[in-house]
């Protein structure tokens, strides 16, 4: 039968007509579009720094200068900040990756003066209070040291250990307690200094503002920032695929459940065979219960409490991982489950039914998630980080339909091969 679509629906998508793209003399990207039918204002960004400028024996330090940019800066105090969010029933949030700082907000319209003035106090005068510090430091150690009894944590984080070993995604971007034990306040104050800047900063507004009135507002907040120390963006170490499957284990003793996360390299997100890998990932272990493999593993087998795939796509590198976690004594079993159906993957092509199937539920799905700002400035924000370009979401539909399944398994073939995969698992053993 064939997918249906509706192209008078897609238009309404973000596109070049109605999304306005403004560059700052200091060279902070603006993206605005005008959403007139809600009351709010949705702010989304980035910088450019991260955990990739941590140094080994300090992990963790681009999240932890992140956490506390809001803390207090040179003009409010930790409580001023948030008691002058919570009067106008705004928010803001900040956290760290591998290559940026993300921050998001939400407020009314009519308050995005003071959401931007808050963002511009937190990211260029932050004062990292002693006090302050000290106390986001236990808060900070203790999550770690609950993630290090995690068995689904410390699998996966395992994995990218095998996967990218010397490589900046192969480490945890929170770090570990003894390396965030080891980081002073005033290894916060030099690491702000050093790192945040306005050179490839992005922000994107979706609101009921024009756009040459949002515009405006973030070139009064933000247009005066510059950092002439700011260090420029890395360069990365090459990465291979594994060459023979290898497997390590972590113990975590008393745990009734062990969990798993197997792979290999997968497609970067702006490569051509990106949406040909997504779409035969959906097939794999998405769709439905989580897939083939959820299908066969959990489903007809009963060896997995959960069994999904996720190709975690970035702009360096990215993985195509099967994660699942089982009781310690199925795990084996598992795991010669899941390689049989890779092996099915990368030998034959997926079925028509359940390409049309995926189809129709990625082009279902993108409409209701661009229903709300929040949406729309997280789609703004995707286009300019991998550089889609601004038609990219009027193009999807197409993109999408031109996928067959022998695209699919030339794309599992040319990630995937089942002999060579890393396997890591975590918790007792049986």
């Amino acid at each position: 039968m064939g997918v249906k679509l509706n192209l008078e629906h897609w238009k309404s998508m973000p596109g070049p007509d109605d999304v306005h793209r403004f560059v700052l003399e200091n060279g902070i990207v603006v993206l605005c579009r005008q959403n007139l039918t809600s009351p709010s204002v949705q702010i989304n960004g980035y910088l450019t720094y991260g955990s990739m400028f941590d140094p080994p024996e300090q992990l963790g330090l681009a999240q932890f200068t992140t956490l506390g940019l809001m803390k207090g800066t040179q003009k409010r105090s930790f409580s001023e900040i948030y008691d002058a969010l919570e009067s106008v029933g705004a928010s803001l949030g900040l956290a760290s990756s591998v290559h940026t700082t993300s921050f998001s907000g939400r407020a009314l319209a009519e308050d995005l003066p003071l959401l931007l003035s808050i963002l511009q106090e937190s990211i260029t005068q932050p004062t990292f209070p002693p006090d302050q510090i000290e106390r986001l430091r236990a808060q900070y150690v203790t999550g770690l040291e609950i993630r290090d009894q995690s068995t689904e944590d410390m699998a996966s984080m395992t994995f990218d250990q095998m996967l990218f070993p010397n490589h900046p995604y192969g480490l945890p971007v929170d770090g570990y307690a003894n390396t965030v034990k080891a980081i002073s306040r005033d290894d916060l104050v030099e690491f702000h200094r050093r790192h945040a800047g306005p050179r490839g900063m992005v922000i994107a507004i979706v609101s009921n503002l024009a756009p040459e009135e949002a515009l405006h507002q973030v070139q009064d907040a933000l247009g005066g920032w510059n950092n002439p120390e700011q260090i420029a963006e890395p360069s990365f170490p090459a990465v291979s695929a594994p060459t023979q499957t290898r497997r390590e284990h972590v113990e975590l003793a008393g745990k009734s459940q062990s969990d798993l996360v197997m792979g290999t390299l997968g497609p970067r997100r702006n490569d051509d065979d990106y949406v040909a890998a997504s779409l035969g990932n959906n097939v794999l272990g998405q769709f439905g219960m989580f897939g083939r493999i959820g299908e066969v593993v959990r489903e007809q087998s009963g060896l997995a409490y959960y069994a999904s795939t996720h190709i975690n796509a970035s702009s360096e590198a990215g993985s195509w991982e099967v994660s699942a976690g089982v009781n310690p004594a199925n795990l084996d079993r598992a795991i010669e489950l899941i390689i049989g159906e890779l092996r099915r993957f990368t030998r034959e092509p997926v079925s028509l039914e359940e390409l049309e199937d995926t189809q129709s539920y990625y082009l279902g799905r993108l409409p209701m998630q661009l229903e709300s700002n929040a949406g729309v400035a997280g789609a703004l924000i995707n286009i300019e980080r991998y550089q889609l370009g601004l038609d990219y979401y009027r193009r999807y539909p197409q993109m999408v339909l031109e996928v067959t399944p022998e695209k699919v398994l030339e794309a599992a073939r040319r990630y995937i091969e089942p002999d060579k995969l890393y396997i890591a698992t975590a918790g007792s053993r049986a």
